[in-house]
């Protein structure tokens, strides 16, 4: 997934739940999102939509029902930019 999938993937869901990356993914290709963290317990986010990273991670981006709580606080989606 290249940063402009990801963002087509938000914006056909409005309401998307977490978007998971794995870990060599996001390294190597999507962490050029410059997603933000500004607070520790907000964690990282691209778009206000949390990014969970991590080696067993799929990278996709869930739906509100798939992640259950995983996502919470959810938040409306930002534009882009």
């Amino acid at each position: 997934m290249t940063p402009d999938l990801l963002n087509d993937a938000l914006d056909a869901n409005l309401l998307p739940g977490p978007i998971t990356v794995e870990t060599d993914h996001w390294v190597n290709v999507l962490s050029a999102v410059r997603a933000k963290c500004t607070a520790l317990h907000d964690g990282l986010r691209h778009r206000d939509i949390v990014i969970h990273v991590g080696s067993k991670q799929e990278t996709k981006v869930l739906t509100r029902a798939e992640a259950g709580e995983r996502g919470a606080p959810y938040r409306d989606l930002l534009p882009i930019g």
